[in-house]
């Protein structure tokens, strides 16, 4: 049976039903983004602290001189409105009046909204639609109704669509241009999985995306497509989807493939991991300080944060049945169950000799460097997220969530702005999709071939 792929009419224009995944901090730039709407689909650049260029077209490196948190958020929102507005330019330039150009925001960023603003003002013509998640987006309609742009909210079930859409949506339905339903097992970066879900048991999409389908249809948005994300590699494998009436109209996003281009910003050591990844080489795990689900590379520091995490007991400020043993760490005493007491004293001995209070009652045990790291990774926050939980800052007037600063966590900017700027594979977050393995098993990456993203494009209309 062969394979064949029709395009798709949006706000006027035939295009490519694909989409590029949007990812944050400097990856998803117009170096990529243009060429993609260039190749007929649409194109997509971070909003998420994202590079911009001095008058020499030199990357201006983004050094934060604030002497307080709200200083440096105030820094991080000019620097992403700055970045976003250079890379739709360069994008916009470089796609040559094809396709569209979205952008993408994580919702949960600090000062998402003004971010926006700041970005729309500027690029008038320029951006066809804003592509937002990790949150419930309630405002991106009426945003998108300001700039006359059109909206793509990121959902991983039909019951939080309907509330967005109950809520705030059905005031600018015309504006919808599609819905993203990202899968929470399977997409890379942050995920969408709820309390109810279990993260080693991936559901099955399909029954998913009907029940998405059924709301919207319902809401009289038939016509609206839905934007398949997270698990796709390539169209052969989804062509039970294309044309199903049941579905109805139906695009697809590919955030893990664009990283391998050539035009795609990240390092070619990154590009080499890519190459070499295995079947379980990405984790799905909850250490993000955003609170949510997220997949990445597994690599050494993942690997510190699993043992961060195991090297932890529940503590007493006084003595009960349960909790009746006395351990001092660092001139510090804490009531412990007795069972736990042999293990603190052990992962003490191993060098871990640092205890840190995290919000639930818990000790975690980490040598003294990393505990000196931690400590000066919280002090420096840059207010990057609407809520921190590894260093308890929030976008409010006290700029606090009102709980303890968790440890167990990580400074999210700092890992993500080291690694997109040619820093540590193995010490940095590296995010991917749960099919990245499959770079080293398509023939289409034979003998390290990296693609143009017109190759790529071309290469995924074909069905591969």
């Amino acid at each position: 049976m062969s394979f064949s792929l029709n395009s798709i009419r949006l706000a006027g224009k035939d295009v490519l039903p694909l989409i590029e995944g949007g990812k944050g901090v400097a990856i998803s730039t117009g170096a990529s983004s243009g060429p993609w709407a260039g190749a007929g689909g649409i194109g997509t650049v971070s909003a998420v602290i994202t590079d911009a260029y001095d008058e020499h077209g030199n990357v201006i490196p983004h050094i934060y001189n604030g002497r307080t948190r709200r200083e440096r958020h105030e820094e991080m929102i000019d620097f992403s409105i700055r970045g976003t507005i250079d890379q739709v330019r360069k994008a916009w330039e470089l796609s040559r009046g094809e396709g569209f150009i979205n952008i993408n925001m994580l919702w949960e960023l600090g000062g998402a909204q003004r971010i926006l603003h700041g970005v729309l003002e500027k690029t008038r013509g320029m951006i066809h639609g804003v592509t937002c998640g990790a949150g419930m987006p309630y405002k991106l309609a009426e945003l998108a109704q300001k700039y006359g742009v059109h909206y793509y909210p990121i959902v991983s079930s039909g019951r939080a669509f309907n509330a967005l859409w109950k809520r705030a949506y059905k005031n600018v339905a015309d504006l919808l241009g599609g819905v993203v339903y990202e899968d929470p097992w399977l997409a890379g970066g942050h995920n969408g999985l709820s309390n109810a879900e279990d993260p080693t048991k991936p559901g099955d999409p399909y029954p998913r995306v009907l029940e998405l389908r059924k709301i919207m249809r319902s809401l009289g948005l038939d016509h609206v497509p839905i934007i398949m994300a997270g698990g796709v590699w390539n169209l052969k494998e989804w062509k039970d989807w294309i044309d199903n009436k049941e579905l109805g109209p139906i695009m697809f996003q590919f955030g893990t493939r664009p990283l391998l281009t050539k035009e795609s910003p990240i390092s070619d050591r990154w590009k080499k991991k890519l190459m070499d990844l295995k079947p379980g080489d990405v984790l799905l795990q909850n250490f993000s300080p955003t609170g949510f689900f997220s997949s990445a590379i597994k690599n050494r520091f993942l690997g510190e944060l699993v043992g961060r995490n195991e090297r932890q007991i529940e503590f007493r400020t006084e003595k009960d049945e349960d909790f009746n043993a006395e351990l001092t760490v660092d001139r510090k005493t804490y009531i412990v169950r007795r069972e736990d007491l042999g293990k603190a004293e052990a992962w003490i001995r191993e060098g871990y000799e640092r205890a840190l209070k995290t919000p639930d009652n818990s000790i975690i045990f980490v040598d003294a460097e990393k505990c000196a790291e931690i400590r000066k990774d919280q002090a420096d926050c840059v207010g990057c997220l609407s809520q921190c939980r590894f260093s308890a800052w929030a976008d409010n007037e006290k700029n606090s969530s009102g709980r303890l600063a968790d440890p167990r966590s990580f400074c999210i900017q700092k890992t993500l702005d080291d690694v997109a700027h040619e820093g540590s594979i193995d010490d940095n977050l590296v995010f991917a999709g749960h099919n990245a393995f499959r770079f080293a098993r398509d023939p289409f990456y034979s003998n390290g071939f990296i693609p143009t993203v017109k190759q790529l494009v071309d290469r995924i209309v074909t069905g591969d």
